[in-house]
């Protein structure tokens, strides 16, 4: 079968490679037919990720069609249709028990990477370095999905693939965001990042509820959509010092609620940005936290923070005072889908909550390496770029 493969650092490639079989009595193997770009990906694409080998095929994000089941499989069958959660889960450990599947103690094959790194590991993730697992990911024309019954969920009726899609992560973890966020009715929430998370994590604010939700970016086509689809307001922080507006926008108090969807490479004026990105190369610091930070400082006294982009290493000038003086929680977590992706596809099909425009260009899998380059530069106004492995 054809796959994109990570060949190196900002060096990817569609070969052939071998097709994906049943290792395990609860595997399925899912045809792929839409696979979309995520911003983590460029993580790995830029070195930022350890542990990525040669060949290694990437995309978490995806939906597809059932062609074989293990026979463990017992709440799906060939012919359906489903959509992926990006992180695995067993069902049956502790984490999963607890509604916190992406640290599954049983999906990792390859825990020894996580606990050196962070002490202990996360669950397994499709295609995002030997760290998560080492599994091949759904940028390929077949995909192998562990754990099937968990994994996979079926479409409802009514709801698209380009819907679809994006509920395998981008839904989910925006959802989480604002959910372990805390958000209330009344609340006032600033999402910083107008991607994909960050405009369902907006989304996901305003049907919990928020008074008014904010969201921060500097690309016009992202902060039109934010305004135009989600309905939320927006700063372009190339044009304005976001502390102050946000003070000013909420009466001097600040957001109740902030949520960081940039994660380690984020950008920013100022001298702050200019020292992170030389700090970054030089590996002196592995992330850049500058959406972290500015959150962090912009929450009211007593408010929270989520961090929903994603980390993987260490960061330096973090405030931690402001948390401690502050009274401010800090929350992350990788998503734990599981628990929200049956609703959300529910709100999908009700038109509560709409995905579709965040893919700004479709493309077959053959052009992924010039999708993956567009995505990277934000050319033509690209938020996302879905793949079509079929054609």
């Amino acid at each position: 079968m054809k796959a994109l493969v990570w060949q190196g650092v900002n060096e990817l490639s569609v070969e052939r490679v071998d097709d994906p079989q049943i290792l395990n009595t609860h595997d399925a193997i899912v045809k792929v037919t839409r696979t979309v770009t995520c911003g983590s990906d460029l993580h790995l694409l830029g070195g930022y990720v350890p542990t990525m080998r040669s060949g290694d095929i990437l995309g978490h994000e995806f939906m597809g069609e059932i062609v074989e089941v293990g026979p463990g499989v017992r709440k799906h069958k060939v012919g359906d249709r489903v959509v992926m959660c990006s992180f695995m889960s067993c069902g049956n450990c502790w984490y999963c028990k607890q509604g916190l599947t992406s640290l599954c103690d049983n999906s990792n094959p390859h825990p020894g990477f996580g606990e050196a790194l962070w002490g202990q590991s996360t669950g397994g993730c499709f295609g995002y370095s030997q760290t998560t697992g080492g599994f091949a990911g759904s940028h390929a024309e077949y995909v192998r999905v562990p754990f099937a019954d968990n994994t996979a969920f079926s479409i409802p009726e009514g709801v698209t693939d380009e819907q679809a899609v994006f509920v395998s992560d981008a839904v989910p973890t925006g959802w989480m965001g604002a959910d372990l966020g805390g958000v209330k009715p009344g609340d006032t929430v600033a999402v910083w990042g107008a991607g994909g998370v960050g405009q369902m994590a907006a989304r996901a604010a305003m049907l919990l509820g928020a008074e008014r939700v904010i969201v921060i970016d500097r690309l016009p086509e992202r902060l039109r959509q934010v305004e135009e689809v989600i309905g939320a307001e927006t700063l372009d922080y190339s044009q304005a010092e976001i502390l102050p507006e946000l003070r000013e926008l909420t009466g001097g108090r600040g957001p109740d609620v902030c949520i960081e969807a940039v994660g380690m490479e984020a950008h920013s004026r100022g001298p702050m940005n200019a020292y992170d990105q030389v700090k970054t190369p030089l590996r002196l610091q592995t992330d850049r936290p500058t959406a972290v930070r500015q959150a962090i400082m912009a929450a009211r006294k007593g408010g929270s923070v989520f961090v929903l982009g994603v980390f993987g290493g260490v960061v330096d000038k973090f405030p931690l005072g402001a948390i401690m003086n502050k009274g401010l929680t800090l929350r992350s977590a990788q998503q734990h889908g599981h628990r929200y992706i049956p609703m959300l596809l529910e709100r999908v099909q009700r038109g509560e909550i709409r995905t579709d425009h965040l893919a700004t260009h479709t493309m077959p899998l053959d052009e992924a390496p010039k999708g993956y380059e567009m995505f990277k530069n934000k050319d033509d106004g690209c938020v996302r770029v879905a793949f079509r492995p079929g054609g």
